[in-house]
């Protein structure tokens, strides 16, 4: 990598506080069973609909007050960043495996094969995101894993196509036709000459794919086609929650934070992954 990255990359402050939230989440997230205070089923009857500590009627012992069922808000959120950045790695690593793969191919050979791969994928971004994520967990089934398969095969088409047109550019240089004159074979063109020169534009989509994958998956269990109860997932509790929104505001308020602040993370982290990849915006 440039050694000039992070000085670039520091300059944005948006990005480094960015960087800083996305790294406290990721702490967060794999220390939940030390930091929670409660295991995330955990029913305490007595502490139904508790507020937060700070409100009248609140209790320390459940500082972000208690859900429904007097399940403690803190602890569900807490074990809900393993899930929620579960999700967004298993997307973002299906999603570009398949698209890189897809694009490296369509770059590379061109013709009635490229042809065949781009209306594929045209076809995949005609569709609605949303709806076409909810046809096809209907037809796999109400379930986490199917809910992130179809969010990978909603965003495979944004690196197909972004990797094509960075193998079609770097297949003309001069590198390339100096591999390909000493004897090269064709995955080594691809796989070893080529992609590694096309992952700085792929790395910057893939961080902004994170928060558009934890929010299309938020959205799924919201509507019940995700994570299903009792998971800690944020967009399940927010689905469990939405009755007793104007009279427990709590129990949707904070699991709507965690995604909003989750989300804007990894956006400003990735705009400026962007700013320090990009020699342009650099000289500019």
């Amino acid at each position: 990598m440039d050694p000039s990255f992070w000085k670039h990359f520091r300059r944005s402050r948006g990005a480094f506080i960015g960087m800083i939230v996305v790294a406290f989440l990721v702490l967060v997230a794999v220390f939940a069973d030390v930091i929670a205070p409660y295991a995330p089923d955990m029913q305490f009857r007595d502490a139904l609909l508790l507020p937060p500590a700070w409100l009248e009627g609140g209790n320390w012992s459940f500082v972000l007050g208690t859900d429904p069922v007097g399940r403690d808000i803190l602890s569900r959120l807490i074990y809900g960043a393993r899930f929620s950045l579960f999700i967004g790695l298993i997307v973002i690593v299906l999603s570009l495996c398949g698209g890189v793969l897809l694009g490296l191919v369509a770059g590379f050979f061109r013709g009635g094969l490229e042809v065949v791969i781009l209306r594929l994928m045209d076809i995949i971004l005609a569709v609605p995101s949303l709806l076409l994520a909810l046809v096809i967990v209907a037809i796999l089934g109400p379930d986490l894993f199917n809910a992130m398969l179809a969010i990978a095969v909603v965003y495979l088409p944004h690196y197909a196509r972004l990797t094509r047109a960075s193998v079609i550019a770097q297949a003309k240089r001069d590198y390339v036709t100096a591999s390909r004159i000493s004897g090269a074979r064709n995955l080594r063109l691809m796989f070893v000459t080529i992609l590694p020169n096309c992952l700085s534009p792929l790395i910057v989509q893939a961080t902004l794919g994170f928060s558009s994958a934890v929010l299309d998956a938020a959205a799924l269990g919201f509507l019940g086609m995700g994570a299903q109860p009792p998971t800690p997932e944020w967009g399940t509790m927010l689905a469990d929650a939405r009755e007793f929104i104007l009279r427990a505001w709590w129990v949707v308020t904070f699991p709507g934070l965690a995604i909003l602040i989750t989300v804007l993370s990894f956006n400003l982290m990735g705009d400026g992954l962007r700013d320090a990849l990009d020699p342009k915006m650099k000289r500019a």
